[in-house]
């Protein structure tokens, strides 16, 4: 894997990024003592969700057993793959502590960003995001999916939302968004603003009213956050935007995974065939060049891929992954052995995960609001 110049924003990501040089860069804060409940959750006990911004916020309105949003979007561009569920677990989780959950639909940034016609974004949203997001453990109850084209067949709250948008613009220059953004053109610029008014919307009295909103994301997506938290400031009536940030899940070869890229990803609809040759062919090893020195010296699963599968998703007991890692390291375990203990693990998850996906497709118009 060799070392490239970081390249960071919402649009693209690339290089070898260090996170403890981006909480510096974007002022965000290590995230550190939670709740004993987050610690049931491994994304939090192991530290992939890593830094944030007021999540306290959130911590005492979750003690106070009172409402909150937790606001999210999707990209829908190509397969829903293993990186999405970093979100959807997300997503789940914090349904189950309370919070409505609010899931834009970004078919205008699609649109507007990468050429996507709206068409071909509602078709992969419908087939391929909402269909996971229900198999992973999301509920029918206390949430609103909608696309960015076509808020609410309300007619008070699709104004009201289209409305904000235009509002917020008054409250930004050009030179903001050239700072947060470095290269920006028109139609990134509506992105954003289209993107702000997401995140600011479920606090208009047409909505939830005033609530706190948590905004899960990885780092990229920080621009957009200060963005929205920079202008909410210069609007009344906003309570300021809480929000988490993870760390990415590892391509295959290594770099953040890419949906236009299938030799990057595993999909959540992959065959156990296709698994078997992905991690195979392309996972990236941290196993030395030559047998002898491997046992010598040991592998690195900081940097392998099979490995880093595990602790983000596929191995939810700790003492096994402890020993895993040991092992590796040592040089007892080989790449070839560790390949194939996470294409078992993954492969029964997706075997089971498959079942309810056939079962959620039925469900997806009941989740369209």
């Amino acid at each position: 894997m060799s070392k490239k110049l970081e390249e960071i924003n919402p649009w693209e990501v690339s290089g070898n990024l260090n996170y403890e040089k981006l909480i510096k860069k974007f002022g965000v804060s290590p995230l550190k003592e939670l709740p004993s409940v987050f610690n049931e959750n491994i994304l939090f006990r192991r530290k992939i969700i890593f830094a944030h911004r007021d999540i306290q916020r959130i911590l005492e309105t979750i003690k106070a057993k009172k409402p909150f949003v937790m606001m999210t979007g999707l990209m829908p561009t190509g397969k829903f793959h293993i990186g999405h569920m970093i979100i959807a677990q997300q997503m789940v989780f914090y349904q189950k502590l309370g919070a409505k959950i609010y899931i834009a639909v970004a078919d205008l940034e699609a649109y507007n960003a990468r050429g996507q016609s709206l068409e071909e974004s509602k078709r992969i949203a419908l087939e391929e995001y909402i269909p996971n997001y229900i198999a992973l453990g999301f509920k029918l109850s206390n949430c609103e999916i909608y696309f960015q084209s076509e808020r609410s067949k309300d007619g008070k709250k699709a104004s009201a939302y289209y409305r904000l948008q235009n509002l917020l613009a008054r409250h930004v220059t050009f030179n903001e968004f050239r700072a947060v953004y470095g290269e920006i053109t028109p139609g990134k610029m509506l992105s954003a603003l289209l993107q702000a008014s997401d995140m600011l919307h479920p606090q208009l009295k047409e909505f939830e009213g005033k609530i706190p909103v948590l905004v899960p994301v990885g780092i990229d997506q920080d621009p957009h956050l200060r963005l929205a938290r920079d202008i909410s400031k210069r609007i009344k009536g906003f309570t300021q935007l809480s929000s988490t940030y993870n760390i990415f899940a590892s391509g295959l070869g290594g770099g953040k995974m890419s949906a236009s890229d299938s030799s990057s990803y595993i999909a959540l609809t992959d065959s156990e065939k296709e698994v078997e040759k992905k991690i195979k062919k392309y996972a990236f090893s941290g196993g030395r060049a030559t047998l002898k020195e491997h046992q010598e010296k040991g592998g690195n699963p900081d940097i392998d891929v099979s490995f880093q599968y595990l602790k983000f998703f596929f191995e939810p007991n700790d003492e096994k992954l402890k020993e895993i890692e040991e092992k590796y390291r040592k040089g007892e375990m080989l790449t070839g052995k560790l390949k194939e203990y996470t294409i078992k693990k993954i492969n029964n998850f997706l075997k089971s995960h498959q079942k309810r996906l056939s079962k959620a497709k039925k469900q997806v118009k009941k989740y369209l609001k």
